[in-house]
């Protein structure tokens, strides 16, 4: 009987843990995790914050025998180290956990900027459902939030913190919001929008320090901007981005670059070791490099491929999904592949400022490799087969960059066209 172990009872891990047990009845499941709580999705912590769910809603398994059912074992724990020749979890209580086979799916964890006061009472991250316990308590009606961070993630918990009728003010250190997953004219129309429901926005600018602020002002907080303003809060979230959670990996004997590296089964350069999801760092046939996507169905698909092969079954991942659809504050927005463009590439923008629509399209040759797009929600599905399947657009690129709403018609000609001369390819 085979031993799986599996650091991480996040989505990841909970879905190769199923497909484990799916494929491989009788073997051992040990999931490892580090809150003393039923598996729970991050995700679902703004609407949580916003009151459309109580922490229950937040269980990745409604059922509260759906683990002891499937005969998966739980552990709460801290992993110190991977003892690969004994073939052993070591955890910081001075335990240890063998296995057969292992996954690593440790997710992420946030960053914390070097400023000086962030380890100050009132000054939380939205990670886990401690601090949204805490943000909870904090954010009452009219109290003065104060976000770092207007990346992914930060646009995200902006909806539940003005659904909870806070007065609340941004500062990211980029030129524009979201910066890592939109370009200049999508990033400032975010910004704008966020603008007109109320939201004060600083961009290009740090928060220098957080001190506690003296007697004669009502809030317990006060933060220093680069710009020179001081900002009275009652509440200080920082979210500045996160990082894959692989501390405990420093030895260097599985290889590691952004994240633990993996082949298309998800094994890593150790056999019978595998990783899943943020934590991963798997090839991207798109971008020709190896990239982490921290997104939840990357997780999910890369979880069942782990699991599948753990149980003897044999997987493969054909790629990394670069996909990014943000909702912020009812502004739907989406970033696929390479949206930044490539050096000798091509480029066409749409924008439509009255209306906050914004359309941004990146070719490689005739091949559509990237995009932005704000409002656009038709489009979605289209983009997304377009990037992925690499289509060949031929003069359907010329027509594009004249008019890019043509998008659903180049995607009838072209995808169908490509898909039936891959289908005769292969017959032969």
């Amino acid at each position: 009987m085979t031993k799986h172990v599996i650091i991480g009872n996040g989505p990841a891990g909970v879905i190769a843990a199923e497909a484990i047990r799916k494929h491989a009845p009788q073997d051992a499941i040990l999931l490892i995790g580090n809150e003393d709580i039923p598996p729970y999705s991050r995700m679902a912590i703004p609407y949580l914050l916003m009151g459309n769910i109580g922490e229950e809603g937040t269980f990745l398994r409604k059922d509260k025998d759906h683990f002891s059912r499937l005969r998966i074992e739980q552990q709460v724990g801290h992993v110190r180290h991977i003892d690969i020749p004994q073939r052993q979890v070591e955890l910081m209580d001075g335990s240890s956990v063998a296995f057969d086979k292992l996954l690593i799916a440790t997710g992420s964890t946030p960053v914390r900027p070097p400023i000086p006061g962030i380890d100050c009472a009132g000054v939380h991250s939205c990670w886990n459902l401690q601090d949204a316990r805490a943000i909870m308590t904090l954010a009452r009606p009219k109290a003065r939030v104060i976000q770092m961070g207007a990346g992914f993630i930060g646009c995200i918990i902006m909806e539940a913190l003005a659904a909870r009728g806070v007065e609340l003010t941004v500062v990211e250190m980029g030129d524009r919001m979201v910066p890592r997953m939109m370009g200049e004219g999508a990033g400032n129309m975010i910004r704008r929008w966020c603008e007109s429901k109320g939201v004060t926005v600083y961009t290009d600018t740090r928060i220098e320090a957080i001190e506690a602020a003296d007697a004669k002002t009502d809030a317990p907080l006060r933060v220093r901007l680069s710009n020179g303003q001081h900002l009275p809060a009652d509440l200080i979230i920082s979210a500045t981005g996160v990082r894959p959670h692989i501390a405990f990996l420093e030895s260097g004997e599985i290889k590691c670059l952004q994240g633990v590296l993996v082949d298309e089964t998800m094994q890593t350069n150790i056999p019978g070791i595998y990783a899943a999801g943020d934590c991963a760092e798997a090839f991207d046939f798109v971008s020709g490099h190896t990239l982490v996507s921290a997104i939840q169905p990357n997780a999910a698909d890369q979880a069942r491929c782990a699991g599948m092969n753990m149980a003897g079954r044999h997987a493969v991942q054909r790629g990394v999904t670069q996909i990014n659809v943000l909702d912020t504050l009812g502004l739907i927005s989406s970033s696929f592949g390479q949206w930044q463009g490539v050096s000798g590439g091509q480029r066409v923008e749409l924008t439509d400022s009255g209306r906050f629509k914004y359309l941004r399209l990146e070719f490689d040759q005739d091949v559509l490799i990237g995009s932005n797009a704000i409002g656009h929600t038709q489009h979605i599905g289209v983009l997304r087969g377009l990037i992925q399947q690499r289509v060949g657009l031929g003069q359907w690129k010329d027509i594009l960059l004249e008019d890019p709403t043509r998008l659903p018609e180049a995607y009838i000609a072209c995808a169908q066209q490509q898909n039936a001369w891959q289908t005769a390819h292969c017959a032969k």
